[in-house]
């Protein structure tokens, strides 16, 4: 009893069992040692096969960088070649658009010159059709309706004596003296406007003109060469001399005509030609 009791320590544990304890963390770290070089091991075999590899890839690389080398020579050239071709485009282009744009000059030069000849044949025209109506329309010169003398003048600003009247009144055209049934004939040509019995001359031809002119034949004895809205010529026979004329009835017979313009009786003896 006195030995088994002198074999444990001080805190009851028997030696053997540290002992037991001891080997078995000896074990233990013996066990990691052999895993760390065993690891270690591993570690650096993977790193000559890395290095194995590397070398291959590196050798693959510069193959690889000649084959790029001699790609990119090729794609060189092709990209000199295609700059070329662009060039060679744009050049096409540019001579295009400058045809382009000549023969649209070309073009619009012609149109100008076409224009400019349009509008000097137009205006060629123009002066040629002025020229033409200003020909067409010669200048009026009145005759005689009758051959006679003039018994009574033109009188508007001043008075005339009256026979029939027996006072001084105006007189806005001429008398010609002329027997009863003379040819009374036109003194222009013209247009008939109207035939009328007018109160104080008695019967009347009214006749248009160009230029705004009219003439009136009054005191007649008849008027049946003519009809309105006949287009008559110089000299042309509309009516006879008579003597229907009231404010005129006491005086031999005779012609009164008148010739107005713009609607406006004027002197007949100053367009009688």
């Amino acid at each position: 009893m006195r030995r088994s009791s002198r074999m444990k320590n001080n805190d009851g544990s028997s030696i053997s069992d540290k002992i037991i304890l001891y080997t078995l963390i000896g074990i233990a770290v013996l066990a990691l040692i052999v895993f760390a070089i065993l690891m270690y091991s591993k570690n650096i075999n993977d790193e000559v096969k890395d290095s194995t590899m590397t070398l291959e890839q590196m050798a693959k690389a510069t193959d690889n960088e000649d084959e790029t080398q001699s790609t990119g020579t090729e794609i060189g050239k092709s990209v000199n070649e295609v700059e070329q071709e662009n060039n060679a485009t744009n050049s096409s282009n540019v001579n295009t658009s400058n045809m382009t744009n000549t023969s649209s000059n070309t073009t619009n030069t012609q149109n100008i010159s076409t224009n400019t000849i349009t509008n000097e044949t137009n205006a060629d025209t123009t002066n040629n059709t002025e020229t033409q109506t200003k020909e067409t329309k010669k200048e009026l010169s009145f005759q005689k309706p009758v051959e006679g003398d003039i018994v009574r003048e033109y009188a508007k600003d001043n008075l005339i004596y009256s026979n029939t009247l027996e006072e001084w009144t105006t007189h806005l055209g001429i008398d010609i003296k002329a027997d009863k049934t003379t040819v009374v004939k036109s003194a222009e040509a013209g247009t008939v406007k109207s035939i009328k019995n007018d109160p104080r001359y008695g019967l009347t031809v009214v006749v248009e003109h160009d230029d705004n002119f009219q003439t009136i034949y009054s005191n007649l004895l008849t008027s049946e060469f003519v009809v309105e809205g006949e287009k008559i010529e110089k000299g042309q026979a509309i009516g006879t001399v008579g003597n229907t004329a009231v404010f005129e009835i006491a005086d031999e017979p005779h012609i009164h005509f008148e010739i107005l313009k713009d609607n406006v009786q004027v002197d007949p003896s100053i367009y009688i030609k």
